[in-house]
């Protein structure tokens, strides 16, 4: 088949996927439809609806938009069939019913921001990064009836610096997802729909411990001070700057606040005080982790107030060591 025969749908919802679609248009792939959630509700009475980032590229590109509530409603699936679709791309959406995956003639192949099949899930740049890998990468593959686990058909590594946060790999991701996916299209058109492809459980020794990347929640964000300073260090740069892990600092007065944690860095500083002690050291703000080590707070946000610099922060909070973290 010719690349100007091909018949893609695109499907994802965040701006990680944007890239990858940006990259199907400006290579000039016949991108006939787009499916994306529906609008979302926001506002203080949730009574305005924000579209996804990939309706209003689609948009700004005049491409055709579905965004089914229910991905098995049989008018969405009905409409769906009508574009008579070749392949269809997934990027960070939503898990397909077997009646829209099998639906084109080439199949639909996702591109996963993981090297599977370690980081199967919803949050694999955060996992990857809290459990403290040095590589990750993206990975295409067809998929199958169950989550992240069909054929691979391409992967590409990335190097996870010991400083970087989830933004700084995510927006690596992106880049890589783009090009990943032009380069699974051009084995799919050369293949006649048929490129190679292999099973995860070839890549997955009999030892191998896969790690899941499930879907984060508030609760999930919780720093737990019981920990050594290293994993603390992860597990805060695995969440920043969105959605950011999170403490309970009580006052005097026994008055909880949340105070979100963006930035830290590790010292070769000890103490013998407790897990999650608050130490001021002249404008340095530091709290105490499990092994004694204590982990140097860089930038933080208490509830209502802005995030800021450590140092801005002790500023106006002269009093902080009179803090206890719950």
């Amino acid at each position: 088949m010719e690349k100007k025969d091909l018949r893609i749908v695109f499907m994802g919802t965040p701006e990680f996927a944007v890239a990858t679609l940006k990259a199907l248009v400006d290579n000039e792939y016949n991108v006939v439809a787009v499916v994306t959630q529906p609008d979302k509700p926001v506002g203080r009475h949730q009574n305005e609806l924000q579209p996804s980032e990939v309706k209003k590229f689609a948009l700004e590109h005049h491409l055709p938009v579905l965004q089914p509530v229910k991905m098995k409603d049989p008018a969405f699936v009905e409409q769906l069939r009508s574009y008579q679709v070749n392949l269809q791309v997934v990027v960070a959406f939503r898990m397909l019913p077997e009646v829209v995956w099998s639906m084109p003639t080439y199949g639909t192949f996702n591109v996963h921001a993981a090297l599977l099949p370690q980081y199967r899930g919803a949050a694999p740049i955060n996992w990857a990064i809290i459990n403290g890998e040095t590589r990750t990468g993206v990975t295409t593959f067809f998929l199958d009836h169950n989550i992240d686990t069909g054929r691979i058909i391409l992967q590409k590594p990335f190097d996870i610096p010991d400083t970087a946060d989830v933004e700084y790999v995510y927006d690596g991701l992106m880049r890589l997802g783009a090009e990943i996916c032009l380069e699974t299209i051009q084995q799919v058109l050369a293949s006649d729909g048929r490129p190679q492809s292999v099973s995860q459980d070839e890549l997955s020794a009999d030892d191998m411990v896969l790690h899941p990347a499930p879907k984060i929640f508030k609760e999930t964000c919780e720093i737990n001070w019981n920990q050594p300073a290293r994993d603390i260090y992860n597990f805060v740069r695995g969440l920043s700057p969105v959605p950011a892990a999170w403490t309970t600092l009580v006052d005097a007065n026994g008055k909880a606040t949340t105070l979100k944690i963006y930035q830290t860095a590790l010292t070769d500083r000890h103490s013998g005080a407790a897990p999650g002690t608050i130490i001021v050291d002249g404008r340095a703000l530091y709290i105490a982790a499990l092994d004694g080590r204590l982990l140097q707070i860089l930038q933080l946000q208490l509830a209502g107030k802005k995030r800021m610099d450590a140092r801005d922060f002790l500023n106006g909070n002269k009093n902080f060591e009179a803090y206890i973290i719950k």
